[in-house]
């Protein structure tokens, strides 16, 4: 055997040393170890403060030891993949907090007692109760203001990706760009001069969905145009060579290969403005009793029913406990929104091989 050979079968030398894939949990346990060791020594109580010592505990030991193993090169590397976990954990840490504390808390009266009545006659400070006049406000006024919002904002977003040039493209887009900032509570004014003062109409579920459907409108146009602008232009130009309309070809063409996009930003307008308290308290007014009519009379819902649990309780436990178990409720209601979404995203997708 040639010394050729021999060379061709030796193991290549050509990667450098590098840390076992352990090394990263290693890593992490000695400076959650590490951490709280300075916490109980320094006297830091707040667990908050042990988590963040222990975060740039191990983002300094991951470039330490990157760096004395395989070089500074990929001690930046590991550094940076570091960071974008710390920075997850971060986020998601408070939101599971959050939603553990609400289940927690809300379970306590949450069961369908609680889901199919109303307050009617029970007081703030009393046991008993529920949210059902609440659950039927805001599926009404949320669904109101879905049906006004949606079609209006998926057109204006078809003009302006498909149709828009010129000034008054421009100018559509400026203010809806503002329209995206524009506090709820200014949105709740705004139709509370024109709709109740003015016209005189009075308080109703109808025009708190008109307040609700101007801060949604923006969302769907903004979310409508940015997936319209991902179709390919090569669809558009096959079904125009064909001699098909463009009307037909937005709606037989465009429209279908977006929809899943466009469904999930209808969805996060909703979630945007189901847990809106301002306009409500304006426009709505609420009630303890049920009102299925949302264009006559008061109506309750379910952010203004947790606010109203939590500000007229007068330190009452059961009040707490109501306001808690609504929230649970509308989290729950705003996932289920998402999960249907996303359910009809798949359901709608265009169908490839």
């Amino acid at each position: 055997m040639s010394n050729a050979a021999v060379t061709d079968k030796r193991p290549s030398t050509l990667r450098g040393a590098s840390l076992p894939k352990w090394s990263p949990w290693a890593i992490a346990a000695g400076s959650v170890a590490l951490a709280v060791v300075i916490g109980v020594l320094g006297g830091l109580g707040s667990k908050v403060q042990w988590g963040l010592i222990a975060a740039l505990l191990f983002v300094l030991g991951t470039y330490v030891l990157a760096a004395k193993v395989e070089g500074r090169r990929q001690a930046k590397d590991r550094v940076a993949t570091s960071l974008v976990w710390v920075c997850f954990l971060i986020a998601v840490i408070p939101l599971a907090s959050l939603i553990w504390e609400t289940v927690k808390r809300g379970a306590k009266v949450f069961d369908v007692y609680f889901l199919t009545h109303s307050m009617g006659v029970v007081a703030d400070t009393e046991t008993g109760g529920g949210i059902y006049h609440a659950i039927i406000g805001t599926l009404e006024q949320v669904g109101i203001a879905t049906l006004i919002a949606v079609p209006i904002g998926v057109l204006t977003a078809i003009y302006l990706v498909e149709y828009g040039r010129g000034k008054l493209a421009k100018a559509v887009t400026f203010f809806v760009d503002v329209m995206t900032g524009i506090p709820s509570i200014v949105a709740g004014l705004f139709v509370l001069s024109f709709w109740i003062l003015i016209l005189d109409m009075g308080y109703s579920g109808f025009a708190g969905s008109l307040a609700l459907a101007i801060l949604m409108m923006p969302v769907v146009v903004r979310s409508t145009e940015e997936m319209l602008k991902l179709v390919p232009n090569e669809l558009r130009e096959a079904s125009l060579a064909l001699g098909i309309p463009k009307w037909r070809t937005i709606l037989k063409v465009v429209l279908p290969t977006s929809i899943g996009g466009i469904t999930t930003g209808v969805m996060l307008a909703v979630a945007r403005i189901t847990g809106e308290t301002a306009p409500v308290l304006l426009l709505v007014w609420g009630t303890n009793f049920i009102n299925s009519n949302p264009f006559s009379d008061p109506q309750a819902s379910l952010p203004l029913y947790i606010y109203q649990q939590y500000a007229n309780s007068a330190g009452s436990g059961a009040a707490y406990d109501r306001a808690w178990a609504a929230a649970l409720a509308l989290i729950a209601f705003v996932m289920i929104l998402n999960l249907a979404a996303r359910g009809i995203a798949r359901w709608k997708a265009p169908r490839t091989r």
